[in-house]
């Protein structure tokens, strides 16, 4: 069947899981690629949940100014949701269901904005709309603070919790280290990641020796072994006089178990509920060392922080944005606009396809050399890939109460 021109049809971008500080830029740039080739874009409101119940928002009602704004507003605009789809057998009138919303709006180019999940998701629909002889183009379009997308060198909001994380873990450490004297000795910061440590690896930006802070990263890819991370801190205490952990929330024991978990609950994906492991460490060192200790956990912070988002990564969040758009008119269906890193210095970089079956349900790790050798630190590669992901200040404009002048729509 042959593919709609591009004055036909409606575009329908939806957004998947976890938001991050540019989620919305990428919407903007979806939405304006869109407009300057007359296509209309309506936005799924909560994600599939808002295909499925057909509660869909016209984006021709932003005007050009709110269209501005949004690009620099964190949080996810249109809403999303933790909801996956199973198979297709299992979960077919669902995704019946969907088709019916597409047929509904006349809706040919489906824009999924998400994770691991989401690019299985957009895979499915695209494999049902081929069964179904709809004529549907299925975009995945990447994002996540975890880092953790298959082929894509990095994701749309991983450099700005990146950039958040550095340097809110430089700045504890001045703080510690100006009260390490009479107060508190050690400093526990919980990073975001189930499997993988690319944020907590961020984290080692802030400094360069072994004495500047974090002075020790524990990572989900290596075992936790509490003996000697307690005589690791006591070591660094001795030392320098105060010590900065940062923990991924994700690390385990040799046995493979979670140091730390919410009650072993389970969000919408049917991944346990993390959360806790810092306050667990802290508890660990006071009891067995003696030292006061600090700790936080961040959490959505890391994720919302648009005040200080990457410039890198706003640039990038809007490019993969654009070219969902000129894949879907191109009828590339199945496919994600990935990040493809051509040198570090300078650092360069273009959006290339991918095919969603390359990407669908699979988990990027940190490589093993980016850990150092003893466990606790990153490594000059760790160094040239993470620094650029973070460069450059995409500050939001700011009203004269001070406040960063965000959009909301109230849908």
């Amino acid at each position: 069947m042959a593919r709609p021109s591009p004055s036909q049809g409606t575009l329908l971008y939806a957004q998947s899981g976890g938001v991050t500080a540019v989620i919305n830029t990428t919407a903007a740039g979806v939405i304006s690629e869109a407009r300057s080739r007359k296509v209309k874009v309506l936005a799924a409101h909560n994600g599939i949940l808002g295909a499925l119940n057909d509660d869909l928002f016209d984006t021709s009602a932003l005007t050009p100014t709110q269209l501005r704004m949004l690009a620099h507003t964190p949080g996810g605009a249109f809403g999303s949701c933790r909801v996956k789809l199973k198979s297709l057998e299992e979960d077919r009138a669902r995704y019946e269901q969907l088709l019916e919303t597409f047929r509904r709006h006349d809706v040919r180019w489906f824009l999924y904005n998400g994770g691991n999940d989401s690019a299985d998701t957009a895979l499915k629909v695209s494999q049902l709309a081929q069964e179904f002889d709809y004529p549907l183009t299925c975009i995945g379009v990447p994002k996540t603070v975890d880092n953790d997308l298959a082929v894509t060198d990095c994701c749309p909001g991983f450099g700005s919790a990146a950039k958040y994380t550095a340097v809110s873990v430089r700045e504890c450490a001045l703080d510690v280290a100006a009260m390490a004297k009479t107060s508190t000795k050690v400093f526990v910061y919980e990073a975001m990641g189930r499997h993988a440590g690319w944020l907590a690896a961020a984290a080692g930006l802030a400094g360069r020796t072994e004495d500047e802070a974090p002075h020790i990263i524990l990572f989900p890819e290596r075992a936790y072994d509490e003996a000697a991370f307690l005589a690791r801190v006591q070591a660094v205490v001795d030392r320098v006089g105060w010590c900065v952990v940062v923990a991924s929330e994700g690390i385990r024991d040799a046995e493979s178990r979670f140091v730390a978990d919410a009650g072993a609950s389970k969000d919408a994906f049917g991944h346990t509920q993390l959360g806790g492991v810092a306050a667990y460490l802290a508890g660990r060192v006071q009891q067995q060392l003696g030292m006061k200790v600090h700790w936080t956990l961040p959490d959505y912070l890391q994720r919302s922080a648009r005040h200080i988002a990457s410039q890198t990564d706003f640039e990038q969040a809007r490019a993969v944005g654009r070219k969902a758009v000129q894949y879907a008119l191109k009828g590339l269906n199945a496919t994600m606009p990935v990040i493809r890193r051509l040198s570090d210095s300078p650092y360069r970089w273009k959006i290339v396809p991918a095919p969603l079956s390359e990407i669908a349900n699979a988990e990027k790790k940190m490589p093993a050399d980016f850990i150092r050798d003893d466990g606790y630190g990153i490594t000059a590669e760790a160094r040239r890939y993470l620094q650029p992901l973070i460069r450059g200040e995409a500050y939001p404009p700011y009203a004269r109460d001070g406040m960063p002048k965000y959009l909301d729509l109230h849908i």
